[in-house]
């Protein structure tokens, strides 16, 4: 089919389209439920619930570790939340970001172990996590260099690769997303290593369901920062994280005309992203040091029900794709997607200590690409 025939799923918004495949069709039936059905959507995945994170048997890290090989031997995909501690306003709480994430794959853990394929889940390995420029001199935000930040998630991903998790995926809710991009890439030239890598925006992965519309269950504004939007999340899977008592509203003040750059999930396809620059706007400290950027009095649990509904939807989508092309102990061809052979591989691709097994420390190096 050439390009210029590509089909294309409206909707009643004409801002808003979906492309013809799986991911589009799933968006649009999402974009067409009902509360009633959204509600549905949610107890698949036992949302809310409270945080799993000292729950035994969730995460790889508090789950024994024979049962946790017996998971990977059926499912061999990790998703890894990750956030940031950030000031998120006076209601919020400053690990909103990371709760964000590990929520919805609490939620995603739930239904894949109902399905008899339970995925599995890490901590986190950026509790404080990288930031861009105008989060400078913030109280509440933490900031970690770039380096730390990039250099914890490689040896994050070499490890579990190490220990049989070989598509591993990370899911974002916090504004380094190039630092993370930038660890990805870092890790496949150093170590030239089969599988599957990704890290997913979640909040842009389903933009769409974050563009206002005239509907008593959307937000009535756009994205930004502890907002309208992140707080109605928040009060949707972690309330009593949040005390709406202590809310203020704030905007931020822009510097030059506004068309330039973009919201936070690129509602308006702009030339730049937001972090595609600096001194287009005042810093966060001048500007906003309440900590906010937008109307988080005018967060509804309710207004979050669709986007939420419609990332545990694609998440899963994404999983069962993956497992299905590449089932627990396979990945892509190595000899397509590495300058290595199938036959160096073999033993490192071998269940962690079993016979003939090799460990990642073994790994003969290969290429121009190591650390400085």
């Amino acid at each position: 089919m050439a390009e210029m025939d590509k089909k294309w799923i409206t909707t009643e918004n004409p801002a808003i389209i979906f492309e013809d495949n799986a991911v589009g069709r799933m968006k649009k039936e999402v974009w067409d439920m009902s509360e009633k059905e959204l509600d549905a959507v949610l107890r698949e995945y036992g949302i809310p619930s409270p945080s799993e994170l000292g729950t035994a048997g969730t995460y790889i890290q508090n789950t024994p570790r024979q049962e946790q090989i017996e998971k990977r031997r059926k499912n061999d995909i990790v998703f890894v939340p990750v956030g940031c501690t950030e000031n998120h306003g006076l209601h919020a709480n400053t690990g909103l970001d990371t709760f964000m994430c590990s929520q919805i794959l609490e939620g995603l853990r739930r239904y894949t172990k109902k399905q008899g394929h339970e995925v599995n889940l890490a901590f986190t390995p950026l509790n404080y996590g990288g930031h861009p420029y105008h989060h400078i001199g913030m109280p509440g935000t933490v900031i970690m260099p770039e380096e730390v930040v990039k250099e914890s998630l490689i040896y994050c991903m070499l490890g579990l690769w190490n220990d049989g998790y070989r598509k591993i995926i990370f899911l974002n809710n916090h504004g380094h997303l190039w630092m993370l991009e930038s660890a990805i890439q870092e890790f496949c030239k150093r170590y030239q290593l089969p599988g599957i890598f990704r890290v997913i925006e979640w909040h842009r992965a389903v933009r769409e369901f974050f563009y206002p519309i005239d509907s008593e269950l959307s937000l009535g504004t756009h994205f930004v920062h502890a907002d309208e939007a992140e707080t109605s999340v928040a009060l949707l899977m972690f309330r009593d994280m949040i005390n709406m008592a202590y809310v203020q509203d704030k905007l931020g003040e822009s510097l030059l005309p506004d068309g330039h750059m973009d919201k936070s999930v690129d509602p308006f396809r702009r030339p730049c992203r937001w972090s595609e620059g600096e001194g287009h706007s005042a810093i966060e400290r001048h500007a906003t040091p309440e900590g906010i950027v937008g109307t988080p009095s005018q967060s509804d649990p309710r207004k979050a029900k669709r986007p939420i509904a419609a990332i545990l939807r694609y998440l899963t989508l994404l999983h069962d794709e993956i497992l299905e092309t590449y089932p627990a102990g396979s990945v892509p061809p190595v000899e397509k997607v590495t300058l290595r052979t199938a036959e160096e591989m073999e033993p490192f691709l071998r269940e962690p200590l079993s016979e003939g097994w090799k460990s990642v420390d073994e790994l003969p190096r290969m290429g121009i690409f190591e650390r400085l």
